[in-house]
């Protein structure tokens, strides 16, 4: 008999690609663990993130709502009062809802001051973190420069490992994030050409296992249904890693950047400014290619035997059959390809995710599946909401994704989105600046189906390239007049998208069904002429027997 779930395990990796699982045919890198949870649920192909970068992305996954719609557009941008998040949908379906680990939340206390929410309340708490109530935040950008610290909050995990013995104001940086250099200096892993380099801090005491136990700490304690989001740091940059990730892969190990001279052969401006960031010249040198990218496979492998360790723990104590496990990542990485660095443009390595959905409830027949449907990130919370149980379409008023409980169960929905959608505000970056383009038009957009890609630049041409002929994304048709008519059709679906009703989120569908017509019965009479027209039960409360004088 399938078991009921009663638990959700949410976990996500930081900037981690979508092919860099063996499940997902990497060749050198291998996860069993990861692949032993694909092998118990549904591994979807075609997962897309609704913005390549932390913040915005992790929005919409809290949110299940496209970027345009709750505004939190890039880093730091705050999410506005009032979005109703994951938590707000499970706690009154019984369900805890728990950080460990990193949001990228920016708490909007411009409206948290104007409606007098205390920021220590529990309302206020939920509403600076996404929701949740933080077990414990950390978002793992502890750097320290001339203008002071990037996070002004000091985590736990520096009170930690101060405990644990290790010196300094900022362990994070001096010993989870740097090497010893020569003499007394630290080898900064800031500085790429160090990343091969052992962190100083022991293997147990870095940041994957430290939030791990965390994560095995608050479930022994737990005694509601939870919704957990473990929210691994890595293996987003510094990429830098204790021994013996540090060394367990080398240069032998990598695939040979995805990347042609073809792309350079005058690029989109957009496209062209962004690959000439600093990051994007960095990792288009094989050396730092050769450096760096063996370590992000070995950060990876620690949060595979991590994982391991964290599915010994449920199994051993019962979790594993009431417990809905979801594995992802927030967007990839370009690691040099297409002559990028970071994230933030819609090639696949950047915008595509991976997403594994174990259900315990599931039948055995559909265990062990691929699915290769469009998924997006907002349909997450749609499906903790079925889960918890909900009912997700109540919600489709708020919620933009749709539950994937059908593919995690071997059945076929009756329809399914034909388009993934992706959006990018790129005013912070220089691009902007140098293209002259002011905040408000720093804007790309994605739509994407099974076979094309179409990025829509305001103020420029598009772009659009042939995922079935050019599966690397190498030749970009945007200008190309043979294939006008590819770019209108899906012009035209992302117009169609910008009409869709988003903002219409404190009356749902059924409400609105519910209460057509009942305003006369409440004796708003509008455009009758004569009493016979309607009703006399409409008239009741009007009709009386003209004999009632004035009091004087």
């Amino acid at each position: 008999m399938p078991s009921e779930v009663r638990n959700i395990l949410f976990i996500m990796c930081d900037q981690l690609r979508w092919d860099y699982l063996s499940c997902a045919g990497h060749p050198t890198l291998q996860t069993p663990n990861i692949d032993k949870l694909a092998a118990k649920g549904v591994r979807f192909s075609r997962a897309y993130v609704q913005s390549p970068v932390c913040g915005a992305s992790r929005m919409s996954f809290y949110t299940g709502r496209y970027v345009d719609s709750h505004g939190a557009s890039w880093n730091g941008f705050p999410l506005k009062v009032g979005e109703i998040t994951l938590g707000d949908y499970l706690r009154p379906l019984g369900m805890d809802a728990v950080l460990i680990g990193k949001t990228h939340m920016k708490a909007d206390k411009e409206g948290m001051d104007r409606l007098g929410i205390d920021p220590e309340s529990i309302i206020g708490v939920r509403v600076s973190e996404c929701g949740f109530d933080p077990y414990e935040r950390d978002d793992g950008l502890h750097g320290l420069g001339p203008d002071g610290r990037y996070d002004p909050k000091i985590p736990k995990y520096n009170q930690y490992l101060n405990e644990k013995g290790y010196a300094g104001d900022n362990p994070w940086h001096d010993w989870a994030n740097a090497a010893q250099g020569e003499g007394n200096q630290l080898a900064s892993g800031w500085a790429m050409r160090h990343a091969r380099k052992p962190a100083r801090v022991a293997e147990e005491d870095s940041e994957t296992p430290y939030m791990t136990r965390r994560a095995i700490e608050f479930m022994r304690e737990a005694k509601a249904p939870w919704c957990l989001h473990l929210s691994y740091i890595k293996p987003h940059w510094p990429y830098i890693a204790p021994e013996p990730y540090n060394s367990m892969y080398g240069a032998k190990d990598l695939v040979p950047a995805v990347r042609s001279e073809e792309e350079r052969r005058d690029p989109h401006p957009v496209y062209r400014e962004f690959m000439k960031h600093r990051v994007s010249n960095t990792f288009s040198r094989d050396e730092v290619r050769e450096e760096v990218i063996p370590v992000y496979m070995g950060l990876i492998k620690q949060i595979d035997d991590q994982l391991g360790v964290l599915l010994k723990f449920m199994e051993e104590n019962g979790l594993m059959q009431n417990t809905m496990i979801v594995f992802t990542s927030d967007h990839g990485d370009y690691l040099g390809d297409h002559w990028m660095g970071e994230k933030d443009l819609f090639h696949e390595p950047s915008v595509k995710i991976p997403l594994i959905v174990y259900d315990p409830a599931a039948p055995d027949a559909a265990r062990g599946k691929v699915c290769d449907e469009l998924v997006e990130s907002i349909d997450l919370v749609p499906t903790f909401l079925d889960v918890a149980g909900g009912d997700s379409g109540e919600q489709s008023h708020r919620l933009e994704g749709r539950s994937l409980m059908p593919f995690l169960h071997g059945e076929a929905p009756a329809s399914w989105r034909r388009y993934a959608i992706s959006e990018y505000d790129y005013s912070m970056f220089p691009a902007a600046a140098n293209l002259n383009v002011v905040p408000r038009d720093a804007r790309l957009f994605m739509v994407s189906d099974k076979r094309w890609k179409y990025i829509h630049a305001i103020g420029f041409r598009p772009m659009l390239y042939d995922l079935e002929k050019d599966p690397n994304e190498f030749r970009d048709l945007g200008a190309d007049p043979a294939f006008e008519q590819e770019r209108n059709r899906l012009a035209a679906v992302l117009n169609n998208w910008g009409l869709r009703l988003s903002q219409r989120t404190t009356k749902s569908e059924s409400e609105i069904l519910r209460g057509r017509g009942k305003s006369m019965r409440k004796g708003i009479l509008i455009g009758v002429w004569d009493e016979k027209e309607i009703s006399d039960e409409l008239w009741s409360g009007y009709l009386g027997d003209g004999t009632a004088q004035r009091k004087t």
